[in-house]
C-alpha cells in the first residue's frame, strides 16, 4: 500500500524478468498463481494460453524449442482444492508438459516425511500428474517448504514439482532451505 492508504493491485516487475498473470478484474479475484521467465528464454516464444486452462489458480505457458511446442504449469490450489478438482473434472490434452509445479496444499506422507497419513487428495494429484506423463520430483534434501507461522503448527511440505518421466531432472532438484 502507498503512504495515503490506497491499496496498490497488480503483481511485482523487474526489467530481467518477464511476468505472466491474469488480469485483475477486481480487488477480489487477485491472481494466486504468477509466473517469471527470465528474459534470457524470450526467444522461446513464451505465451500464457487462458484460452485453454482459464482458471484463476493455473497458469499454462507455452513456450517454443526446434519448431516444438512445451508446456509450463503454475498451480496455487487453495485449502479447498479448488485448482484441483478443475484439473481433475478437466479434460485437457497437453503433450510436451515439462513442469507442473506450485502450492498443492495437500500434506502426505508420500512426500512429507513427518506427516503420517495418506490423504485421497493426493490420489487425486497423482491421477492428474500421470495424465499429463509426469511423476513427481522428489528434491535431493527433503526440508519443508512451508514453514508455520505458530509454534503450534508444525512445518510442512506442500509445493511440489512434477516433472515430464523421462526427464534427467527427475529427483535431482535442490530447495534452498533459507527460502
Amino acid at each position: 500500500m502507498n503512504p495515503k492508504g490506497i491499496p496498490l493491485l497488480g503483481v511485482p516487475n523487474h526489467p530481467n524478468w518477464l511476468t505472466f498473470a491474469r488480469e485483475l478484474f477486481s480487488s477480489n479475484d487477485f491472481p494466486r498463481v504468477i509466473t517469471y521467465i527470465n528474459v534470457r528464454l524470450s526467444p522461446l516464444r513464451f505465451s500464457f494460453r487462458k484460452d485453454i486452462i482459464n482458471h484463476r489458480d493455473i497458469l499454462l505457458a507455452s513456450f517454443f524449442n526446434n519448431n516444438t511446442i512445451f508446456w509450463i504449469m503454475n498451480v496455487y490450489s487453495d485449502s479447498s482444492h479448488t485448482a484441483l478438482k478443475y484439473l481433475k473434472d478437466t479434460e485437457v490434452n497437453l503433450l510436451n508438459l515439462i513442469i507442473m509445479a506450485g502450492n498443492f496444499n495437500i500434506r502426505d506422507s508420500i512426500w512429507d516425511l513427518v506427516f503420517p497419513y495418506h490423504l485421497t487428495f493426493s490420489d487425486d494429484l497423482m491421477i492428474v500428474a500421470d495424465s499429463f506423463n509426469l511423476e513427481l520430483s522428489s528434491p535431493t534434501h527433503n526440508v519443508p517448504t512451508r514453514y508455520s507461522d505458530s509454534d503450534n503448527s508444525s512445518n510442512s511440505t506442500i509445493n511440489l514439482i512434477f516433472l515430464r518421466s523421462e526427464s534427467r531432472e527427475l529427483n535431482n532438484h535442490f530447495i534452498h532451505p533459507d527460502l
